[in-house]
């Protein structure tokens, strides 16, 4: 930068494309291996290939790059590696709308391999629009190690370890509930269901006894389902039915012989305290039917149809066959009551379908034998957690976990690796490719349909990115990786996941912090979404204020694990702060233009203070960032800055600055200048980079300078 761009104001439209071009070529940000030296790794949370870069993508970005730059500033081997991911259903589902609103197609018009070919295409043109997002943030990535998580090796890893999990005998293909959405054409994971309160009815329905007068009330949300049931259930505890628990009682409509049988998950608050049990159309009713050995019957198929085992009510729609079965019960007298009943109803988290519990053969992971690995690990303090009490929720979750269905009915995503005989279909091998398939088989086969959950695929990310199960060089030195950064409410979805399959694949923890933010929220504290018009672009911001205005706003004031508020204003402010080291900078450099070392010079008692003052503080930041309370680091870093050396110190000094003779004032300012500028860095990267550039450009680049030099 020529003497002729030292501006009054750092100009971040001019600087900051330019300044990252400068720092990409400089290659320091790809990481030498060296043995001699432990690394400091960070993986990045692959954002979806096809989706622009939201705000909340940006507080990502904004913590993990002051990590990486303050370890590389530490003289650490520091990698940063990103990526992208395939995301599966929500890839499919966008880049299907967008076939039917240009060409008027459906993916079943183009076929599968043409689909998916297409897919790709377009998801490697919206990869590249997300790269280019990531470096206007200022992501000080290894662009050189990036990874998508359907790169060819990536896929073998996964075939690799579907296979090992298989032959372990912690895969198996099983007929359990699952949650099928209808738009989606798939089942989901239970964490792939959002819940959310819905206004219904209470149906108090009258079950009459086989073998006396009278009854047993039950209430349901869901009356059609009786034509399922094969069961009433009542707690053991609960007195009021201890003398019924045996008998049995006929299913209104069509006379099924059920009995009454005791479980305790039954609520006893819950209506009569006496539950209809359904198996095939419940999760809770699923799990009562595997414990009594209860028949299922599938009354409801997965176009939410009722099916043949419906009787007259086949072929009809679940909200009609609701009413319908409503209606007929009135008609015999069979319900007692119906009151108004708000209650959580599942709904796809996606496109946001209420969610129909069916029974359905899916591949599934037992996945025990991993959570207790992975709760040991924590347990026994190899990972841990920042804020820490986020360890209990993911304890609670963990003891608590089902097994994780794995299949999903879709195209686009890694393919299950099963291959089936044609002639025989409950005759299949997991295979690398259809060639072995057919070999162990002794005949033609046909791959499973299905695809295998993103999450399968991105729960091996920390090591897969690195090259296993190969035993690369990358691998072996970089894994495991230091720290996960993610958002809290992913820990179930993303980090339990990475836990278990880092420890069961590799033997070793994939990292040993997990340091998890909050929301993003707008300046009155509500969640950031486009209904409530409150949305904040990250890229507007920085075209209007310069990143490091949009990273302070979004980094201080807050603290690990919280929420965050933001706002255009608050963006706005920062970047008074950036002109505020320019500003700095450029006085520095107007009153003494020549580097004086400090260690040469012999300072006043006055001076000495200064100095003392400004190490006491250049200390305190570094304990707060070794223990990764970033928010505050900043903030006594910002206060310092401003407050006491530009509004004190330069004005205390700059008296002296006159006296040729005098260069212990010139030496001290530089000293805090100098190292200011390298521990503001990490936050406010592009215009201490453009600041630097004016008084010690022949240091070389202030991204490869030492923390406390």
């Amino acid at each position: 930068m020529s003497k002729k761009e030292i501006a009054k104001t750092f100009n971040h439209k001019e600087a900051e494309q330019q300044i990252y071009k400068i720092w990409e070529k400089s290659g320091l940000f790809s990481p030498k291996i060296n043995p001699k030296q432990k690394p400091y790794v960070i993986i990045m949370p692959p954002p979806n290939a096809y989706d622009q870069l939201h705000i909340g993508h940006a507080l990502f970005v904004a913590i993990e790059d002051v990590m990486i730059r303050y370890h590389r500033l530490k003289g650490e081997p520091t990698l940063w590696l990103p990526g992208a991911d395939h995301a599966g259903i929500a890839s499919q589902v966008f880049f299907e709308k967008k076939l039917k609103e240009t060409k008027g197609l459906t993916r079943h018009d183009l076929g599968r391999e043409k689909f998916n070919k297409e897919l790709f295409a377009f998801l490697m043109e919206k990869k590249e629009i997300v790269e280019y997002q990531l470096r206007r943030l200022g992501a000080s990535c290894d662009w050189s190690r990036k990874k998508f998580t359907l790169d060819a090796d990536v896929s073998e890893a996964v075939i690799h370890t579907f296979k090992k999990m298989y032959d372990d005998g912690l895969i198996y293909r099983g007929k359990r509930i699952t949650n099928w959405c209808i738009r989606c054409a798939t089942v989901l994971s239970d964490l792939e269901v959002e819940h959310k309160e819905k206004s219904g009815f209470l149906t108090y329905i009258k079950y009459p006894f086989k073998s006396k007068k009278g009854y047993i009330t039950v209430a349901t949300t869901r009356p059609e389902t009786l034509l399922g049931d094969t069961a009433i259930a009542v707690n053991p505890k609960d007195r009021r039915y201890k003398k019924l628990i045996g008998q049995t009682v006929l299913v209104p409509l069509v006379n099924r012989e059920v009995p009454i049988i005791a479980d305790m998950a039954v609520g006893m608050e819950f209506g009569t305290g006496a539950v209809k049990v359904t198996p095939a159309h419940d999760p809770i009713d699923f799990e009562i039917g595997q414990r009594h050995n209860l028949q299922s019957i599938e009354i409801i198929d997965k176009d939410m149809k009722m099916t043949d085992e419906a009787g007259k009510y086949k072929g009809l729609k679940v909200n009609a066959a609701r009413a319908q079965v409503i209606k007929d019960l009135a008609k015999l007298s069979l319900i007692e009551k119906q009151k108004e009943y708000q209650h959580n109803v599942g709904h796809c988290e996606r496109c946001k379908s209420i969610i129909e519990p069916i029974l359905s053969k899916q591949w599934f992971v037992k996945i025990k034998p991993l959570a207790d690995s992975a709760i040991k690990a924590v347990k026994n303090g190899k990972i841990k957690f920042e804020p820490k009490r986020f360890e209990k929720v993911y304890f609670n979750w963990m003891e608590n976990i089902r097994d994780w269905n794995i299949s999903r009915q879709l195209w686009w995503g890694h393919r299950i690796p099963v291959y089936y005989l044609k002639t025989d279909r409950e005759k299949f091998v997991v295979a690398k490719n259809i060639a072995e398939a057919e070999k162990k088989l002794g005949g033609k086969a046909e791959q499973d349909p299905d695809t295998l959950d993103t999450w399968f695929s991105s729960g091996m990310w920390p090591f897969t990115a690195l090259g296993w199960p190969k035993a690369t060089a990358d691998f072996k030195y970089f894994y495991p990786t230091t720290v996960m950064e993610t958002g809290w409410d992913i820990i179930f979805f993303w980090v339990a996941r990475m836990i278990m399959l880092g420890l069961y694949c590799t033997g070793k923890p994939p990292f040993s912090l997990v340091y998890l933010n909050g929301l993003v929220r707008d300046k009155d504290g509500k969640k950031i979404s486009k209904s409530r018009g409150n949305v904040i672009d990250p890229l507007d911001m920085v075209d209007k204020y310069g990143a490091d205005a949009l990273r302070l706003g979004l980094l201080m004031g807050t603290a690990a694990g919280n929420d965050t508020s933001v706002s255009e204003e608050k963006i706005r402010g920062y970047r008074n702060f950036a002109n505020k080291i320019w500003n700095a900078t450029r006085f520095v450099n107007m009153m003494a233009p020549k580097f004086i070392d400090i260690k040469k010079v012999k300072l006043t008692n006055e001076e000495t203070k200064i100095v003392k003052e400004f190490d006491a503080v250049s200390q305190k930041i570094t304990e707060y960032m070794d223990k990764y309370q970033l928010p505050k680091a900043g903030e006594v870093l910002y206060d310092y800055f401003w407050h006491t050396f530009c509004d004190k110190c330069i004005e205390q000094l700059k008296p002296k600055l006159t006296e040729k003779s005098n260069n212990s004032a010139a030496a001290v300012l530089h000293y805090i200048l100098k190292n200011s500028l390298i521990m503001l860095h990490p936050f406010v990267p592009f215009a201490t980079e453009a600041a630097w550039e004016i008084n010690y450009k022949k240091d070389g680049l202030l991204l490869g300078q030492k923390w406390n030099s």
